[in-house]
């Protein structure tokens, strides 16, 4: 029988065997550095993350390549960190940051109780990292519930935005006509399929988390796609009572101001960090109502996550493909 060297990873890290989660083409487990292990990354604890990326399951490794050049590029503390690659023949190993505090949404339903002043903290640390994102002239372009993670389970945990599969760094000459992202976070100019150069994609998505943050449920919620992107063009959503009812004058304002179908008239996040709401005047009033619906719409988000992914992604792609022959 050969013998095979080690591979370098577990030279310098014990991988367990537990997975922390899965997806099309790679593993998530956690890892821990060995003692003694020579050469850490700055900023580095001695628990991580260890994404396995199986390069035979991935249709274009040019597409890891941009995920990786985009992470090395952030360095922000509400931004989930890069710390080191192992590239070998038949895997490619992201060592991370390792978060434990669970999704957004878990943590607002499970919390014991929720306010304006909760929803507008989490805003302001999701546009800080936006900020940061947009000046270095990145876009997120997939910004959802489940890539909005926290650190920590303690209470004063910050909030992480993760997967950057989908981002793109915006050069001068070109414009992203990718149809990319989910369905109900997705920004009408995405849909028109005209091209978008800026950071308003993710406002736009900031502004759908935003209004589920404030009453529980999504402003576009067809369930036929086609329904579903007629709402979004024509950005039509409204306040339905009882559940915006006790919701501030300024909150509803700040989402009227992200859900805007010309991107150019759109918040930046710049621009939200710098609204009272945001920075400290957010009513402390209970938002009970908007927990209560949240924990239903995050039971069933999950188990539609679960059936529709996929059928979703190629209905989208059909349907932008029939857009396309129309103009």
């Amino acid at each position: 029988m050969g013998v095979f060297s080690k591979s370098q990873i577990e030279k310098k890290y014990v991988i367990d065997k537990k997975e922390l989660g899965s997806g099309n083409f790679a593993v998530v487990k956690r890892a821990t550095l060995k003692p003694g292990a020579k050469d850490v990354p700055a900023g580095m604890r001695s628990e991580c993350a260890v994404k396995i990326i199986d390069k035979a399951k991935v249709e274009d490794m040019n597409d890891i390549q941009r995920e990786i050049e985009v992470m090395e590029q952030l360095k922000h503390d509400n931004v989930i960190k890069l710390f080191e690659i192992f590239d070998e023949p038949k895997k490619m190993m992201l060592v991370m940051e390792l978060v434990t505090g669970g999704e957004l949404f878990d943590r607002i339903v499970s919390k014991g109780s929720y306010t304006e002043a909760d929803a507008a903290g989490v805003l302001l640390q999701l546009c800080d990292a936006l900020n940061y994102m947009h000046e270095k002239k990145i876009v997120h372009r997939d910004l959802k519930p489940e890539n909005i993670l926290y650190s920590t389970a303690d209470e004063d945990s910050p909030i992480k935005v993760a997967d950057f599969g989908l981002a793109r760094v915006i050069s001068s000459k070109e414009m992203m006509k990718t149809a990319c992202g989910t369905p109900g976070y997705v920004a009408p100019e995405v849909l028109k399929n005209k091209g978008y150069d800026s950071g308003a994609v993710d406002m736009w998505s900031t502004g759908v988390i935003l209004y589920i943050l404030l009453c529980g449920f999504p402003p576009f919620y067809e369930e036929e796609l086609p329904a579903l992107f007629e709402q979004i063009l024509h950005a039509r959503y409204d306040f339905p009572s009882p559940w915006w009812d006790n919701v501030s004058p300024e909150a509803k304002s700040l989402v009227k101001g992200l859900l805007t179908i010309d991107p150019v008239k759109r918040l930046t996040a710049a621009q939200v960090m710098a609204l009272p709401w945001v920075s400290g005047s957010a009513p402390t009033a209970d938002l009970s109502g908007a927990q209560a619906a949240m924990k239903k719409y995050n039971a069933t988000r999950k188990l539609k996550k679960a059936a529709l992914g996929l059928m979703a992604k190629h209905r989208m792609a059909k349907l932008m493909e029939a857009g396309r022959a129309q103009q």
